[in-house]
């Protein structure tokens, strides 16, 4: 399957996706920018999550610890959000979707192990304030996701019939 009309070799699926480009995709054209738009999106809605967990479950539980059940809590809405953007307004893959949201879970919980490893050294032993702490982690963790997604997440094996899945050429 060649590339879409109309779409640069930037905006093509990577890792063996297919399907049309999302609207986003359609609309910037690269896909390295579309994804970091909607990983912008996702960044602030997952942190106000996190500021919003905090508030709630810090009241109820108090400190120490509570911004890690924080943490637990926005996780799991920023992941359904940003697989939702991902599936639909950037990459537009078909079927799949338990397996791809699997693989998608997998890049944000190794996204997540490094979360829960960095912010209570950083609030706990470096002293910084649990907000700052968590902004600093969002740029380690959003690298992760670029590499991760980009060549795990939504990939499909490449059909017999496709030329762009010919290796040999390569």
């Amino acid at each position: 399957m060649g590339l879409e009309r109309g779409v640069s070799p930037e905006a093509a699926p990577p890792g063996g996706m297919s399907g049309p480009p999302g609207l986003l995709l359609r609309l910037i054209r690269d896909q390295r920018v579309a994804f970091i738009a909607v990983g912008a999106i996702n960044t602030v809605v997952g942190y106000a999550f996190f500021a919003a967990f905090l508030w709630t479950v810090g009241d109820r539980w108090g400190r120490p610890w509570s911004y890690l059940a924080a943490l637990a809590c926005a996780h799991v809405v920023s992941v359904l959000v940003a697989f939702v953007l991902y599936r639909f307004v950037v990459f537009r893959v078909r079927g799949h979707v338990l397996s791809d949201l699997w693989r998608f879970e997998t890049v944000y919980l190794s996204a997540l192990a490094v979360n829960f490893a960095l912010l209570p050294l950083l609030v706990e032993i470096a002293g910084l304030p649990v907000l700052l702490a968590q902004a600093l982690i969002v740029f380690v963790t959003s690298l992760m996701s670029w590499v991760g997604h980009k060549h795990y997440s939504f990939r499909r094996r490449p059909s017999p019939d496709d030329p762009a899945s010919d290796t040999s050429q390569k």
